[in-house]
């Protein structure tokens, strides 16, 4: 279990989110975990691991805390009302099954959020190349927040948290990026991470009142995730996040699939069919935005290229004359 969380814990610290998504189904499938007994874990794990990222990102001022206020507002109330609601159900294995199926909804929709995000990228990429759109800001971008579906973008991640421990990173700022196109990367991220802290706090004490956490689970998961996060952000300035997230929407797929329960055949054809047809529709995707069906490599003489880069220009073009 330590391993596992060992090597979840690097997938979160290279890309930022995966911690749920990939902990609670390798609990449940790997490790024959009660589902709720995983969700419970997970969540209590993660309430531990969540204040470390968001430390660096508010020393930083990549936090809008405006956004986190009212993420807070909704999401907090829900996520504990997420618990409460998985206790009205009749029985113990009603309860289990059902956790199943909304773990399963849940990892589909990241899975399938990891995807609008990266094209959502694309098409902005694509826009600011061709003009359309306004130059990235140099400092802190100034957003108006909008309160209203602020708080009710909480309340359906706190509600989808507290009743399967996924979407407290992933599915949320998937949201911010359509709510708030304006925000830097770094105030994306920074954003979702404070926002989840009391969060998860908030579903992971209501686990540990009416749940059912294990701690002979629970300890292995810190012992294993906490140097794994560290690890993880560690390589993130070394390794492309991008081959990652693939990664993890695949497996992401896998484990809904599995959660859902597909048979082992029905299962292996959609992954398969995935494998087959996923990249020639990405390369067509990239082709039609003007960019190159595969990514280009980044060329050795990086110091050489950045100048160009910031400037506007492409590394093909003449340098510019020297003296």
């Amino acid at each position: 279990m330590a391993a596992a969380a060992f090597g979840i814990g690097i997938v979160v610290g290279l890309t930022g989110m995966g911690g749920g998504a990939l902990m609670t189904p390798v609990l449940v499938l790997f490790f024959n975990v009660p589902p709720l007994t995983a969700v419970s874990s997970d969540l209590v794990a993660s309430a531990v691991m969540k204040p470390v990222g968001s430390a660096v990102h508010l020393r930083h001022g990549t936090v809008n805390l405006q956004l986190v206020k009212w993420l807070v507002i909704g999401s907090v109330p829900s996520a504990f009302c997420g618990v409460l609601l998985l206790q009205l159900f009749s029985d113990d294995e009603q309860v289990q099954h059902t956790i199943k199926i909304a773990l399963g909804v849940a990892l589909l929709l990241t899975a399938i959020g990891l995807v609008v995000r990266a094209y959502l990228r694309l098409a902005e990429r694509a826009r600011r190349r061709d003009g359309h759109a306004d130059p990235l800001p140099t400092g802190t971008p100034r957003v108006t927040v909008r309160p209203l579906p602020t708080v009710l973008l909480g309340v359906v991640g706190g509600l989808i948290v507290g009743l399967t421990s996924v979407g407290s990173g992933s599915l949320v700022i998937i949201g911010l990026m359509m709510l708030y196109p304006g925000l830097k990367a770094s105030q994306l991220v920074g954003t979702d991470l404070v926002q989840a802290v009391p969060l998860v706090a908030s579903a992971a004490v209501a686990h540990a009142l009416f749940g059912d956490l294990d701690m002979a689970i629970t300890w292995p998961l810190l012992i294993g995730s906490i140097p794994g996060v560290f690890i993880g952000a560690q390589m993130s300035a070394r390794l492309t996040g991008g081959l990652v997230r693939r990664a993890l929407a695949f497996v992401l797929l896998a484990s809904a699939l599995k959660m859902l329960g597909l048979g082992n055949v029905q299962t292996g054809a959609a992954l398969v069919a995935t494998l087959l047809l996923a990249p020639p529709i990405w390369m067509l995707i990239r082709r039609r935005h003007g960019f190159p069906a595969l990514t280009p490599r980044r060329p050795k003489a990086a110091k050489d290229v950045a100048p160009l880069a910031r400037a506007g220009a492409s590394p093909h073009d003449e340098a510019p004359p020297r003296g």
